[in-house]
């Protein structure tokens, strides 16, 4: 898939988040990498067969201050790596535009200071519903 077209399922993607949730990120930066880099692969511990779909960087709300934004203030990330969400649609039989759209979702949630574990079990219900 050309780049430009990956970029716009994100837009559409980011979209799809409730309103109530959009009005509440601040200062984040949604970016799309090839892969992720080997240095991202060893601060989450990645062995050679794993791999990322999304990464989230930054201060997440729960944890910002009321000094936050004082000053400059670099804004959060979220990457999507493309080639390994493409492979899971691929073989998980999903569309590239679902992927993307759950891997935002479960981005997001760290933002918003879940952990992955409380991620993952919010995506369970969710899934169930």
């Amino acid at each position: 898939m050309h780049r430009d077209d990956f970029e716009k399922l994100v837009a559409e993607g980011y979209e799809q988040l409730p309103q109530w949730v959009r009005e509440k990120i601040k200062n984040v930066a949604l970016l799309v990498e090839d892969e992720p880099s080997q240095e991202d692969r060893e601060a989450e511990g990645l062995g050679d067969d794993e791999t990322l779909l999304g990464l989230y960087k930054g201060i997440p709300l729960s944890e910002r201050g009321e000094l936050y934004g004082v000053g400059v203030t670099m804004p959060d990330t979220i990457t999507l790596y493309q080639i390994p969400i493409e492979e899971a649609a691929e073989e998980d039989g999903l569309s590239v535009a679902q992927v993307i759209a759950d891997t935002i979702w479960h981005e997001f949630a760290h933002h918003f200071g879940m952990d992955e574990g409380e991620v993952r079990s919010r995506e369970q219900k969710r899934d169930a519903e």
